[in-house]
């Protein structure tokens, strides 16, 4: 691409939509929305054309831009990309598409509501393809002012008031912030007195050779950070709750791509930066996945509400995601970041199905229906095609990460890992409980006025759905790609070896 900023333009494109969103008069509501599908339109594409023009021969990052900003500091405006980064950026382009679609009917201060929706989905993209340390920590901080605007101002009451959900949401993602900062803090003042100049280039500070003893409390401290955002057990709690109360589009945004933000860190920066305490925490981060993918599924069994089945699905899920991180081998982690966008694709689309739902019927109580399939046969496969992902069908892009991240994590943590594979038979029986309750059986006339999906209410299917069903079926789309950044990766940090522990 020569010396054309095609991140930069795909990363702010929504910032000036938002922009000229807020110019608008209040009264042009049809301008508002297509202008806030336009702008994740463009930037949708121009990620789709990273994705096909990364050489995968030439792995590494690509698409490299760099600008001095803060001097004295070592600070940059620095973005590329390579085979980690591209999919979730992807993966965020294609939910932030899907969920202005699926925010379609929203009637009360459609102005505020676009324009904080693209500044989040800037937000979370920035974190992907920032490759200076104080860029991606203040993308991070962009993220919680509009969630949290968001939440209170266009979140459902039903379980948890809004007001509840959003302060909930944005004090644990600042507490994990916190431990953050004190980390890159620690990094950033180690670093300079190894090289004599700050810098915070990751790259850079992963060339360094810090003292074990440092890398221990610095990845410590990394992994509470990123661990609470990716919700590990026991810092999991804010996750369903936050879901619950967001409104559709925040609730596809934080399950999709927001958490991915932590697993994305604990390699990108832990990992890649501080390989040789990742090696020590790596255990007790397996351990506690655990906890995630049984505990949450447990969870799951005796719930309701529809957004809570999903949001505590999540919390299990993302347990495979952090096993995977912690085997700290090649192929654990090529699973770890093809679940991250496997599940995302996948939540994204089950609430899209039941904002959509809700909605229409005002309830997210499954006890409440039966029989939709009759009346709604294209919201039905909706729900189909996430729920069969969810529990890793063979075909969908789950079952890829899934059986890629068991294979790499036996080789380390052999109970633990089967214990973890005991996840999918839970799964499997809330999953096909739930859509059993809710799309068969007898058809309940209090919903014959229901209609199915139509119009802008279909973007969020094909989009989504079409990418659980590619990725399944062509998983070397993704995969080849994936393996050229882990490759690359631990090539530059080295082999990490970890004993049989658990």
């Amino acid at each position: 691409m020569g010396d054309f900023p095609i991140l930069s333009l795909t990363l702010f494109i929504p910032v000036i939509g938002a922009i000229i969103i807020m110019i608008l008069p209040r009264e042009q509501e049809r301008s508002i929305k297509y202008l806030a599908a336009i702008s994740t339109l463009i930037s949708l594409v121009l990620s789709l054309l990273v994705f096909c023009r990364y050489d995968m021969t030439n792995a590494g990052m690509q698409f490299v831009e760099s600008i001095p900003w803060v001097k004295d500091l070592g600070v940059n405006y620095a973005l590329g990309v390579d085979g980690i980064s591209i999919p979730l950026l992807l993966l965020t382009n294609l939910i932030g598409f899907s969920a202005v679609y699926a925010s379609w009917q929203v009637a009360e201060r459609i102005k505020e509501f676009f324009a904080l929706l693209l500044l989040l989905i800037t937000g979370v993209m920035g974190t992907f393809v920032a490759t200076d340390l104080f860029i991606f920590f203040l993308f991070y901080e962009v993220v919680v002012i509009p969630i949290y605007l968001l939440v209170i101002m266009f979140g459902s009451s039903k379980r948890v008031t809004k007001e509840y959900a959003g302060m909930k949401l944005t004090i644990y993602l600042l507490i994990g912030s916190a431990f953050l900062l004190v980390g890159l803090i620690a990094l950033f003042i180690k670093a300079q007195a190894i090289l004599g100049y700050p810098s915070m280039d990751i790259k850079t500070l992963a060339g360094l050779n810090y003292p074990v003893a440092f890398q221990i409390f610095a990845y410590s401290l990394m992994a509470l950070g990123f661990g609470t955002l990716l919700s590990m057990v026991p810092f999991h709690a804010w996750s369903p709750d936050g879901y619950a109360g967001a409104p559709t589009a925040v609730s596809m945004i934080h399950a999709g791509v927001l958490k991915k933000i932590g697993g994305y860190g604990l390699i990108r920066i832990g990992l890649f930066i501080l390989p040789a305490g990742a090696k020590y925490i790596a255990p007790i981060i397996a351990l506690l996945a655990i906890g995630n993918v049984v505990y949450a599924g447990m969870i799951c069994l005796s719930q309701k509400d529809l957004k809570y089945i999903v949001g505590y699905s999540s919390v299990s899920h993302m347990g495979y995601v952090l096993i995977g991180i912690a085997s700290l081998n090649l192929i654990s982690i090529n699973g770890a970041v093809m679940m991250m966008f496997a599940h995302g694709v996948m939540a994204a689309l089950f609430f899209a199905m039941i904002g959509n739902l809700y909605h229409k019927s005002h309830t997210r109580n499954v006890a409440d229906f039966g029989g939709l399939a009759h009346q709604m046969p294209r919201l039905a496969t909706g729900f189909m095609l996430a729920g069969l992902s969810s529990l890793g069908l063979p075909g969908t892009v789950n079952f890829i990460g899934e059986f890629t991240i068991f294979v790499g994590a036996f080789r380390n943590y052999q109970i633990l890992t089967i214990i973890a594979i005991s996840g999918i038979i839970i799964t499997a029986v809330y999953i096909l409980r739930t859509l059993g309750n809710l799309l068969f059986g007898p058809r309940k006339p209090e919903w014959d006025h229901l209609q199915d999906l139509r119009g802008p209410e279909m973007v969020p299917l094909l989009v989504l759905g079409g990418a659980i069903l590619l990725g399944g079926i062509l998983p070397f789309t993704l995969m080849d790609l994936i393996n050229s950044g882990v490759g690359q990766l631990l090539t530059q940090i080295g082999p990490i070896q970890i004993g049989g522990i658990f």
